[in-house]
């Protein structure tokens, strides 16, 4: 495990990530590229290492490898969720790890990569995930002006991010469901591109139209009576999906 460098108050802030990578050279490789880019990090190569890190010293991001040898990341990303909220990017190894990739998203990770990866690139995610993280207040603002609204069997309340069913039960969302059925509940019964979507979610700063589909996936579990078939959020071919509900501000 990575030691935690020393830190001097005087001087500017640097993120700290926490790097969960089972295979040492590559663990080795990562932490010294970030820690050469204004980067500290911390390390484990280990599932059961995380909790107390993430409590000792809580990172501002996590880098988590999917196969952590004979344990499973996605386990560990559930626990790491339950804990915190902590930005995740996973990382993955091969294309038939694909299907983890979408349920690491489905999960709450905000990011991924397949190795064998540019560490040049890791770092630009790591930094663009970290520039939404601190956006996150001005959105967090906006929503505190914004109230209550209603859309069929459904209220949000935009000052407490509180989405509940017509039983007036909460309904949980992560981040990137809120900030997509936000987008959504702005322009109702309006075609919105991919592009409109990620731009307004600011789910990546780069465009990967599948990171909107895998968000539009997850929101429709929430919303909809038959996922499958759905009519709340509808796909509209060639161009993206519209919002069919009306919209009604409390």
């Amino acid at each position: 495990m990575g030691s935690l460098p020393p830190s001097d108050s005087s001087e500017r802030r640097v993120p700290l990530c926490l790097v969960v990578e089972d295979d040492m050279t590559m663990r080795h490789l990562v932490t010294n590229y970030l820690e050469d880019h204004d980067i500290r990090t911390l390390s484990a190569s280990r599932r059961e290492e995380v909790p107390a890190l993430l409590l000792r010293n809580p990172p501002d991001l996590v880098v988590l490898d999917l196969r952590l040898g004979q344990e499973d990341g996605l386990d560990l990303l559930r626990e790491i969720r339950a804990q915190s909220d902590v930005p995740v990017i996973i990382t993955t190894g091969h294309r038939r790890d694909e299907i983890d990739r979408v349920v690491g998203l489905e999960l709450g990770a905000d990011d991924y990569l397949t190795k064998p990866f540019s560490l040049r690139e890791l770092v630009a995610r790591i930094r663009a995930v970290l520039r939404r993280r601190e956006a996150a207040p001005v959105a967090v603002q906006r929503d505190v002006e914004e109230g209550r609204w209603r859309f069929g069997n459904w209220q949000i309340d935009r000052r407490l991010r509180r989405l509940t069913n017509a039983k007036g039960e909460p309904i949980a969302l992560t981040k990137g469901e809120y900030a997509l059925l936000i987008a959504f509940l702005d322009a109702p019964q309006k075609p919105l591109t991919r592009e409109h979507l990620l731009q307004a979610t600011r789910l990546h700063d780069d465009v990967y139209d599948r990171s909107i589909d895998v968000q539009v996936l997850r929101l429709r579990r929430k919303l909809e009576t038959d996922p499958s078939a759905p009519s709340v959020v509808r796909t509209e071919r060639g161009v993206g999906y519209v919002f069919t509900l009306s919209v009604e501000r409390l």
